[in-house]
């Protein structure tokens, strides 16, 4: 009974020695998986709590987004839209989604970007979007190294070369240099008058020849002799071709009867009946008359 009790005893303390290392790895292994969890687990908690603090911390007008120039019109080139955008963050800042941004856009592009009008500035989730009327120019002044242009309603637009338009250079005005600065009012009344010629024949183009405009074969016009100051019996308005081709308008816009010339209609439909005759007013004759009374030619020109 003593042997076998003894026997016993030594087959117990052989069975614990032999098991007790494998329990001792598995324990331990199990205690390194659940700390690698708590671990994962209590970063992923602390990255949540941060982003959530970031996003409740941070405002939204540090949030940067971009600038989207809405119903750009197609003579518009990229050189042009370049220099909006650089108005619009004049002090070199980023685009942020607020009110305060808006506003500030806003304002640097009414003070600096005279080539927009009617500026609306709003924001989306992405993007601070612009909306204006763009100023459309329709005649180009050179004076020495200075250049500009004016739009229809003789307000200075800063000069950028554009293709894309019929733009009809001015020439014989009185003004000297210095040029006005951009976005003032040019108003004197030589330049006036050959905007007033300039934009209803842009506006005959655009109905009668819009794939093909007249005024793309006008290299400019001259108002040197504007109310007869030069000579009372003189066409007081004349345009050239870019072949050197002369086209005696006459009288300023709206004084055709002053002068006993045709009237200003007339004058329209005679100069776009000689354009569709050729095809060009690059030949066929080396000067247009529209000065001398003509009975009415039908064209659609009623509403001009």
């Amino acid at each position: 009974m003593s042997f076998g009790l003894a026997g016993l005893k030594k087959k117990k303390k052989k069975k614990k020695a032999t098991f007790s290392p494998l329990l001792k790895v598995f324990s331990a292994t199990v205690l390194i998986g659940i700390a690698v969890i708590c671990l994962f687990a209590t970063a992923g908690m602390g990255v949540a709590l941060l982003e959530r603090y970031v996003n409740s911390s941070v405002p939204v007008s540090q949030r940067v987004g971009a600038l989207a120039l809405i119903g750009v019109p197609g003579w518009v080139n990229r050189q042009l839209e370049e220099r909006i955008c650089e108005a619009a963050a004049a002090s070199g800042e980023d685009f942020k989604l607020d009110t305060d941004a808006a506003r500030s856009v806003h304002d640097n592009l009414a003070t600096r970007a005279h080539w927009l009008d009617k500026i609306k500035v709003r924001t989306t989730y992405d993007s601070i979007r612009v909306e204006a009327v763009w100023r459309r120019p329709i005649a180009l002044i050179k004076m020495g190294l200075n250049k500009c242009y004016v739009d229809s309603n003789l307000t200075v637009l800063d000069y950028i070369p554009i293709s894309e338009l019929p733009i009809v250079r001015v020439t014989g005005l009185s003004a000297v240099p210095p040029l006005p600065e951009p976005g003032q009012s040019w108003n004197e009344p030589d330049l006036s008058a050959a905007v007033d010629i300039l934009v209803r024949l842009d506006r005959m183009d655009r109905l009668v020849t819009p794939d093909k405009p007249l005024l793309g074969e006008i290299d400019r016009i001259d108002v040197a002799n504007y109310n007869g100051r030069q000579d009372k019996r003189a066409g007081h308005v004349i345009l050239y071709a870019k072949e050197g081709v002369e086209i005696i308008w006459g009288a300023e816009y709206g004084k055709w009867q002053r002068h006993l010339e045709s009237t200003d209609k007339q004058k329209i439909a005679k100069l776009y009946q000689h354009y569709k005759e050729y095809g060009t007013l690059l030949a066929g004759v080396k000067y247009v008359n529209l000065r001398d009374p003509q009975d009415d030619i039908p064209l659609p020109i009623d509403r001009f």
